[in-house]
């Protein structure tokens, strides 16, 4: 790093070797991380060694940063501000905070109070939810890519809501999937601002340190990221901010509560600059096109009035950028590769076939590198310029200097010698490179925009070849192969019970489960490449998400189809649009799976060559339907759509240049429904067509309602009473909720039955008087025995109520297992059921000295019943209850027992053996008494008293 006179450090790279400048006073360290050390006993050379400095594992680099020991000469009016900082620390600019409008509110925006030796700093406040977001860069390039070499990492600390991570360890660990999407938000509006050249590898953190449960951190993050930018040395275009847009009714809310997300039928998540739209992402219900266009419009005037406060913010304590720093290849190297390329390449890029056009295309760079390099530089005759500078730096240095490399031992002297070479520019092999994919690209985009045609012969509307098939996998609950092209999607569908959810931690302190989500998986033998297989990508979570929220408006509710769905796209081929071809082909398993989904949807990606002059167009932008993957490379614009025939169910849009305008984005808009259109006219002609009924193979599960107080009958003490159903009956689940909603999952229709009338008879409610036969007794206690009178429902039979004989131990008569009947004679305030199985015995024949006893019992069809009143003295007439026998019983209720006759005989007796038989009233109230001469009897008085 070179001193800046300025007192503001800047990294010095140069494409041209007549650009560096050294200072006498400088004590150089080294020029890259993990290289030589440079020791001169002998004599100290004024520069360090230029032929190390120059090559890198082999590679000559002519453009490094050098990092000066001496301090950064500060200016007074800098040094001024920074007196201001307080803590005795210089070089920090005081506090500023300003307040910026946020949708119907405003944020509080701070910067230089916290994270003051970061490059860029702020602390984000709305409400009560505090995020705070960082920047910095490291002090030495990266090697040139065409990759900007910027890495974003968001977390949510629980700490926010004033709770504590869940596991062992008690702190954030692995990166949530909603992180993940967040990252990504903060990250693709970011770097199309990013300045071309600049390899300074660049962090940025944000933490969520407050959250108030109303005010989302998400869009605060967007916007705090890209003011901290802003106010960074890193060299960008614009100042960033994002807003999310909700619907209620037909109002557009900027910003919205969570609790008025709740009721919103928009998701709009929308970011840009002040006169830009960078990437828009959002979820709705069947929404028209135009609705949504409305929705952006809100959205792009919020971020514009964002925008212009956060430039009023910079311009009073935003940091010089580092400028100097970027390093683009020279322009003559565009026109080489060109002239020497660009026949071939027009050629190469006609091939329709991925795999053969990439290998034609690898070959051709690799041949370029070969004729215009020699190890990685470049040498053309002919071509004077500021070599010889390089050359003279060459010459200066002392040819004895001693060079002792890290790391290893000297037996003796090491020397090295520069060696001479012509003077010529030199170009490092990774700008050769840059500059090939850069003139590809062009090469591309001019053969669409003047011979409009694409590299596989389609039209700028046309969609690619579709086929699709279903039922693939027998085993499978539901399957589909989605082929758009050289695109192919392999989705798979799986039914379970809500133990299949999937559970979602979040700051809001609030269990939430997942019926249905979509797991999108991204092979790297999906390209005919090799790489490493591990935990799912970021691009593959967002993938994945923004499939699974187009889907997700098409799902019936959980009453109507009681199971989770869980889908997974398997990408089996790629070459574009591979996350709208998971929208098609799981839309297609999900029919096969038996779903019974309210419509059809399909996804298609859209592509924009925007300035169409350069190519020798009319100026008007230019949209492609259905891009492959080189489009998407070369093109300006990714922008994916899902919905059916008449609405959108989930967008996705990021642009890589300025200047998308509404205009654009309508005439996007309606292309992309008329290409869904002729996607859903291909899907409807799948073969063999989607299987629109359960899997026998998927599980069954079926719902039962039941009185909200019995539910913890079912589940018993700790859980043992649902567990023994489980485990009795087979099957997998049984799911209670405080309701009295009961769902029974199972493998099959036996167990299920088995199960459903267990918690039948459980959570029945019986009545005083109902009889029960052939029970099993379960168990025998020292006071009587316990009766399963229904399946999982069992009663005590006192000993009492065992025998009409004295029965001293209940084992003596009963045993487990054996089968007894029984009537219910009381329920307690608990719910316990108290059984009799004498009342239901017949009345023991009364002694043979009793004459009416021998003449009511000669029928052996009557049962004789004595009545209570008339007990005590044995002249007076009694009244008896003759009652048919054996099978009658249990049929009717008559008096609280169920007999089958719908009236009862009355005889009335005396010493002179003379009878009359009357009928006897149905009301009437049965009691126990006893009588001398008989056992325990019944009796019966009339409603008259007699």
């Amino acid at each position: 790093m070179l001193v800046n006179p300025s007192g503001v450090r800047s990294t010095a790279c140069y494409a041209q070797p007549s650009h560096f400048a050294f200072s006498g006073r400088c004590k150089l360290l080294s020029s890259f991380p993990n290289r030589p050390r440079f020791l001169s006993p002998k004599k100290t050379s004024k520069f360090c060694s230029l032929s190390l400095l120059l090559s890198r594992d082999g590679v000559r680099c002519n453009r490094f940063a050098v990092k000066a020991l001496v301090e950064p000469e500060v200016s007074e009016s800098v040094a001024a501000a920074a007196g201001g900082a307080g803590a005795g620390v210089s070089g920090l600019l005081p506090p500023v905070s300003v307040k910026i409008p946020f949708g119907d509110r405003e944020i509080l925006i701070e910067t230089g109070h916290i994270g003051r030796q970061a490059s860029g700093s702020v602390m984000a406040t709305d409400g009560e939810t505090i995020v705070y977001t960082s920047v910095c860069l490291s002090d030495v390039p990266s090697e040139p890519s065409d990759f900007f070499p910027l890495s974003v990492t968001y977390q949510e600390r629980f700490s926010a809501a004033g709770r504590t991570s869940g596991g062992f360890f008690k702190r954030e660990g692995k990166t949530k999937d909603n992180e993940v999407l967040i990252c990504r938000m903060i990250d693709r509006p970011l770097r199309p601002t990013m300045l071309k050249g600049f390899y300074h590898e660049t962090q940025l953190l944000s933490w969520v340190l407050s959250y108030d449960g109303l005010h989302c951190p998400d869009a605060l993050a967007v916007t705090a990221a890209g003011i901290a930018v802003a106010l960074s040395e890193v060299p960008h275009s614009e100042a960033i901010a994002g807003v999310r847009v909700g619907l209620l009714g037909d109002k557009f809310v900027v910003n919205p509560t969570t609790k008025e997300m709740e009721d919103s039928t928009l998701d709009l998540f929308l970011a840009g600059t002040d006169n830009a739209i960078l990437m828009i992402e959002g979820y709705c219900d069947f929404l028209p096109e135009e609705k949504l266009l409305e929705a952006v419009q809100v959205g792009q005037g919020a971020v514009r009035e964002i925008c212009s406060a956060g430039k009023a913010l910079v311009k009073k304590c935003g940091k010089p950028k580092m400028l100097d720093a970027i390093r683009l290849p020279p322009p003559e190297l565009y026109r080489l590769v060109e002239k020497i390329a660009g026949g071939e390449l027009h050629n190469v890029l006609q091939i329709k076939s991925k795999i053969p056009r990439r290998k034609a295309i690898s070959l051709l760079e690799e041949k370029v590198i070969n004729r215009l390099t020699d190890k990685g530089y470049i040498s053309i005759e002919g071509l004077s310029g500021p070599g010889e500078t390089i050359q003279d730096l060459i010459d200066e240095e002392d040819e004895d200097e001693e060079i002792v490399v890290d790391g290893e031992v000297d037996e003796g002297d090491v020397h090295i010698k520069p060696v001479s070479r012509k003077s010529t520019p030199l170009f490092t092999e990774v700008d050769v490179k840059l500059v090939f994919k850069e003139v590809s690209s062009k090469i591309l985009r001019r053969r669409i925009v003047e011979g409009g045609k694409r590299s596989d012969g389609r039209s700028s509307e046309d969609i690619r070849p579709i086929t699709s098939s279903c039922g693939l996998l027998p085993r499978a609950h539901g399957s589909a192969l989605f082929t758009r092209g050289e695109t192919q999607s392999l989705a798979v569908v799986t039914l379970g019970d809500k133990q299949m959810a999937q559970k979602l931690d979040n700051l809001a302190n609030v269990e939430e489960f997942k019926r249905f989500y979509l797991q999108y998986s991204f092979p790297p033998s999906s390209v005919g490449e090799v790489g490493r297989m591990g935990a799912p990508s970021r691009r593959e979570i967002g993938h994945g998400t923004l499939a699974e929220r187009a889907l997700e408006p098409i799902l019936p509710t959980e009453d109507a189809f009681p199971y989770t769905i869980r889908v997974e796209s398997t990408i089996t081929e790629s070459n574009g649009s591979s996350s709208m071809a998971s929208v098609c082909g799981g839309c297609l398993a999900l029919q096969d799976a038996g779903v019974p989904l309210k419509c059809s949807i399909a996804g298609i990606a859209m592509g924009l060559v925007l300035d169409t002059h350069e190519f020798g167009g009319d100026g008007t932008p230019l949209i492609l339907s259905d891009i492959t993957g080189a489009e998407d490379a070369s093109g300006d614009m990714d922008f994916k759509v899902a919905g059916n025939e008449d609405g959108i169910t989930a967008f996705q849009m990021d642009i890589k240049v300025e200047g998308i305008t509404l205009p654009v984005m309508r005439e996007a808009l309606l292309q992309a429904r008329d290409g869904r259109r002729r996607i859903l006219a291909e899907m409807m002609k799948c073969s063999p067509p989607p299987a629109k009924s359960l899997s026998k193979y998927a599980p069954l599960i079926h719902i039962m309602k039941v009185a909200p107080e019995k539910v913890n009958m079912i589940i018993g003490s700790g859980g043992k009473k649902v567990k023994s159903i489980i485990e009795e009956t087979g099957v997998e689940a049984i799911d209670t909720q405080d309701d009295g909603i009961v769902k029974i999952t199972a493998k099959d229709l036996s167990s299920l039955e088995k199960s459903k009338s267990i918690i039948s008879s459980l959570t029945m409610v019986p009545t005083v008087g109902d009889i029960y036969r052939n029970c099993e007794i379960k168990s025998i206690v020292p006071y009587g025995v316990f009766v399963e009178i229904a399946p999982g429902r069992e009663g005590l039979c006192h000993i009492s109520e065992l025998t009409s004989d004295w029965l001293a131990k209940a084992e003596d008569a009963f045993k487990v297992g054996e089968r007894v009947d029984v009537k219910l004679i009381e329920v307690n305030d608990k719910g316990q059921l108290r059984l009799s199985r004498r009342a239901l015995l017949p009345v023991p024949e009364t002694s043979p000295e009793d004459p009416s006893s021998k003449q009511l019992t000669g029928n052996p069809d009557v049962v004789v019943i004595a009545d209570s009143g008339r007990a005590s003295d044995e002249g007076a007439p009694q009244k008896y209850v003759s009652v048919p026998k054996a099978e009658g019983l249990g049929e009717e209720k008559i008096d609280g027992a169920k007999v089958k006759s719908s009236a009862t005989k009355v005889a009335t007796s005396s010493k002179s053996n003379s009878a009359e038989t009357t009928l006897l009233p149905r009301k009437k109230v049965f009691k126990r008494v006893k009588k001398s001469g008989s056992k325990a009897v019944t009796g019966v008085s009339s409603n008259d008293g007699e």
